[in-house]
């Protein structure tokens, strides 16, 4: 194609706004893992500029032409794949007012430091005022996308989150999901304590050594396939996986306590890092070449810490290598069953980010109904601690009315104005579990795979079926190609069952 066709412009426009992002990305990295508290007003100010530097390029009067004409170029099937999401992002990026963006980047900011200043004595009614701000504008935004894509409000939102997902698709997954699992998590408690009473807990040997945990989870990345060439591990107060698919930077955390919470997050973060390492190279500068949203993302770390990390057969691969690497001490008098005991406790808590993949989803179910009625305008924002109890304690059987601190002020993401986003979490988790249910239809072994330490044939599957797919398709276009069937929630209601009452 002529360097001067209209879709030779977009690539090399394409080229250079990833080059800015690389090094937002790495500026952030290096904020959260090695910055001296000093440089925070200096490094906000640049990574302002390259945000907005970004923005200005993104979405410059010529880019609209651009899109156009190439529209009307020859292209072929990637070429076209790569267009139609570039036309996607571009109308998500313009479709709001700079006027309007500042307002709600003021509102966002004004909200999330009180919270941050309130949030640890629960003082709800100071906080009250800079979330109903949030909130109103959170509804105008919506409503400004809905206009521009065609959408319902609460659509629009999560459309920035996971492309394709609609609620009237969603509503019906979780309303299931929920009746299941408001039955099924007394009688796993049931079940728990009644093994326990058999086989009592046994306590963690600590202390243990972090230069050890550390060695271990180095170990069983590279076991699960993390490729070290182009990518490391380090430590910050809140795990995640950031960098660029070249050179992924992935962190996690330490307690000489005990050594699982580490580990798991550490594996968490190993399945996004997979999935970015693996996507299509030739592609990453494009649109079409990213990963394909949250809920996706979310099914790749799920997938390698729910579905292999706490599975038996992982353990009975894993238990040597514990040994080798933590000492002999750390596991004195361990089985593979008292391992799994504290691997796959189920407890009923009030926060979200500490609960169990059994209950987790209630959390999630909780807000995305709370959210949706917040931005289609049913639920005002100062009767949100009255909703939150009742259905906490329908689903959970637990109360916040007198918690705010451990109830709806607990996470950050709608005080920082991100609505749209929390189905992901629970929706990464019922796609991890359709995922392996493919996976095993299609590799019966998998399971003595995994028993051997045998990762290779997890991760073509799903190399060829999500990874090199990256953004070709919506989220649940994806989904049933890589298995053949729209989102169900059955496959992970057996998964639980098959785990936790077995």
């Amino acid at each position: 194609m002529s360097a001067n066709s209209a879709f030779s412009k977009l690539d090399a426009l394409s080229r250079r706004l990833e080059a800015i992002e690389h090094a937002q990305s790495m500026l952030g990295v290096d904020e959260a893992v090695m910055m001296p508290v000093g440089g925070g007003e200096k490094r906000a100010e640049a990574m302002a500029t390259l945000a907005g530097l970004y923005h200005e390029m993104a979405t410059a009067p010529q880019v609209g032409d651009w899109l156009a004409d190439a529209e009307a170029e020859t292209l072929d099937e990637m070429q076209a794949l790569a267009l139609g999401e570039f036309r996607r992002v571009y109308t998500n990026m313009t479709c709001l007012s700079s006027e309007f963006v500042s307002r709600q980047v003021n509102a966002r900011i004004r909200s999330e430091q009180l919270w941050r200043e309130l949030r640890p004595t629960g003082d709800w009614k100071t906080f009250l005022p800079a979330f109903e701000g949030v909130v109103a504008t959170a509804r105008e935004e919506a409503q400004l996308r809905a206009d521009v894509l065609g959408l319902t409000p609460y659509d629009a939102m999560m459309e920035q989150y996971d492309p394709g997902n609609r609620a009237v698709d969603i509503d019906p997954v979780f309303a299931g999901l929920k009746a299941f699992l408001k039955d099924f998590v007394p009688e796993a408690l049931a079940h728990q304590e009644d093994k326990l009473a058999r086989r009592p807990l046994k306590p963690l040997n600590a202390p243990f050594p972090i230069d050890r945990q550390k060695a271990l989870g180095l170990v069983m990345m590279e076991a699960i396939g993390f490729d070290f060439d182009h990518g490391r591990l380090d430590v910050s107060h809140h795990p995640f996986c950031g960098g660029v698919p070249t050179d992924i930077r992935m962190t996690t955390r330490h307690t000489e306590a005990e050594f699982l919470t580490s580990l798991m997050g550490t594996l968490h973060e190993t399945g996004h890092g997979l999935y970015e390492q693996n996507l299509p190279h030739e592609w990453t500068h494009w649109p079409v070449g990213r990963a394909r949203g949250m809920a996706i993302h979310e099914s790749q770390s799920l997938f390698v810490e729910k579905q292999i990390a706490r599975s038996p057969e992982f353990w009975e691969w894993a238990m040597p290598h514990v040994r080798e690497t933590l000492g002999e001490e750390a596991v004195a008098g361990w089985e593979l069953e008292d391992v799994l005991a504290h691997v796959h406790m189920i407890e009923r808590r009030l926060i979200r980010v500490d609960a169990d993949e059994a209950t987790y989803p209630l959390h999630v179910i909780l807000r995305y109904e709370i959210e949706k009625d917040l931005i289609e305008g049913r639920l005002a924002a100062r009767d949100v601690p009255e909703a939150w109890d009742a259905k906490m304690r329908e689903y959970l059987g637990l109360s916040t009315i007198d918690n705010m601190k451990d109830g709806p002020m607990q996470d950050v993401h709608w005080p920082s104005g991100a609505l749209g986003y929390f189905p992901s979490y629970t929706l990464g988790a019922i796609i991890a579990a359709q995922l392996w249910a493919a996976i095993e239809r299609d590799h019966p072994s998998a399971r003595e795979d995994m028993r051997h330490g045998r990762f290779v044939a997890l991760n073509d599957w799903r190399r060829d079926r999500i990874w090199r797919e990256a953004s070709r398709y919506s989220t649940p276009d994806l989904l049933k190609r890589a298995t053949g069937e729209p989102l169900s929630a059955r496959h992970f209601e057996e998964h639980l069952r098959r785990r936790y009452l077995a």
